[in-house]
């Protein structure tokens, strides 16, 4: 790969990876506030911010921003997490500067038409109706508060319906100006693109952003517990979890291929064992997910209530037997998923700008595809059985929604857990 990075004058840090058998650039601005950093009476906001970007800046209208990325065949969007909010867009190597000055425009003169805020408003809170009308969705939600309860890493990414219907102009708007600022942005660029030029268009285009610090969130700190929702659906979802790795973690990537190996793929112990020989479930699967100082593991089931049984004993059983590490074949099974899925993610240019944002964010250097092989590939039973160890020392955390009233007791699942 051909990766280069700079930092313009104001402190944004630049990174191109330049990829000369394409004729598309991908282009993201990553700003490491997310919804970690909102204080708990308005959560949401970076949400409803980063909706509000694109509804109108001192230069362009809602319509003129969706118009001139159209008008040429591109693509802008934007998505907020918990520790970061991306605003990216994906052109013809020749609309590159059409591309980067919307992104700069609605960065920096995003005017928050109180109109189009209740408008927007309206949009967002469907958006949670949506959410919470998806229970293999909003089961992750109520996961995550459970695991971190009381914490702004525990909160919803859209935020509350009560808190959305109060939130003013002012407040998305004081919030920008509070907490984006070019030493927490990133501008990276894939595909057809020079690097010299894209510095020099974004020395010209960024010029109103502070460059002071954005707020810092409180550590996460992992707690565990049981959430129970009775809800009369077909299928009853579940999640048991237990403290992760983050990303910096020495034991990332162990944790990662003891994931695959036990529940990312047809042949994972969890689909052989819970789908293919007892039929419990239609989907089941394994999760490892990092953030800045912190994660969690765990495992997502969705199953009919009268399979929720025997499906516990099942999954405790595998969740246990961890511990005694994984075979060779098991191993080397998953290794090879996962360097394959990393190679395979280098066919697409916007999944190349999505792993340096990570890997920049977290690492403050730029992605490096071969050091994350090596160090998948130094993988052994002793980091698999310590993942284990790790894994199993903090309490459990149960989320589920649906049919769930024959799911045993907290206690009593925390029992097998640690039989």
């Amino acid at each position: 790969m051909s990766v280069r990075l700079s930092k313009l004058s104001n402190g944004m840090r630049v990174i191109t990876d330049t990829v000369t058998s394409v004729e598309t650039v991908s282009i993201g601005v990553y700003v490491a506030i997310g919804t970690r950093h909102e204080p708990k009476a308005i959560n949401g906001v970076s949400h409803m911010l980063e909706h509000m970007a694109f509804k109108g800046t001192e230069r362009r209208s809602a319509l003129a921003i969706a118009s001139e990325i159209e008008d040429v065949g591109g693509h802008l969007n934007a998505y907020t997490s918990r520790e970061h909010t991306a605003y990216h867009a994906k052109v013809l190597k020749e609309d590159v500067p059409l591309a980067l000055d919307l992104l700069a425009d609605i960065l920096q003169r995003s005017i928050f038409d109180p109109a189009e805020l209740e408008r927007e408003r309206g949009v967002i809170l469907q958006e949670i109706g949506q959410a919470n009308d998806t229970p293999d969705d909003i089961v992750f939600d109520h996961f995550q508060e459970t695991a971190f309860p009381g914490q702004m890493v525990g909160q919803p990414v859209l935020g509350r319906a009560d808190i959305i219907r109060r939130m003013n102009r002012d407040t998305v708007a004081n919030y920008m100006h509070d907490h984006y600022a070019t030493s927490r942005m990133l501008l990276i660029a894939v595909g057809k693109i020079g690097h010299d030029e894209l510095v020099t268009m974004a020395e010209r285009l960024f010029t109103d952003m502070p460059m002071r610090n954005g707020a810092l969130s409180d550590p996460a700190r992992y707690v565990g517990g049981d959430f129970r929702e009775e809800r009369d659906l077909e299928q009853a979802h579940l999640l048991i979890g237990f403290p992760g790795f983050s990303y910096g973690d020495p034991d990332y990537y162990a944790a990662s291929l003891v994931s695959t190996a036990l529940g990312g793929g047809m042949s994972s112990r969890l689909f052989q064992e819970v789908r293919e020989k007892r039929g419990l479930v239609y989907s089941v699967y394994s999760f490892a997910s990092p953030f800045s100082d912190g994660g969690v593991f765990g495992v997502y089931a969705g199953t009919g209530a009268d399979a929720l049984p025997e499906l516990i004993p099942v999954l405790a059983n595998e969740i246990r037997r961890l511990g005694d590490g994984f075979g060779t074949d098991e191993l080397e099974r998953a290794r090879a998923q996962l360097k394959a899925g990393l190679l395979m993610s280098l066919e697409s240019t916007m999944t190349r700008v999505e792993q340096q944002a990570g890997y920049m964010l977290v690492h403050g250097t730029p992605f490096d595809m071969a050091e994350l092989v090596r160090k998948i590939d130094a993988v052994d039973q002793d980091g698999v059985k310590r993942v284990a160890r790790r894994i199993r020392s903090g309490k459990p955390t149960i989320a589920a929604l649906g049919p769930v009233g024959r799911l045993e007791p907290y206690a009593r699942v925390a029992e097998r857990l640690e039989a």
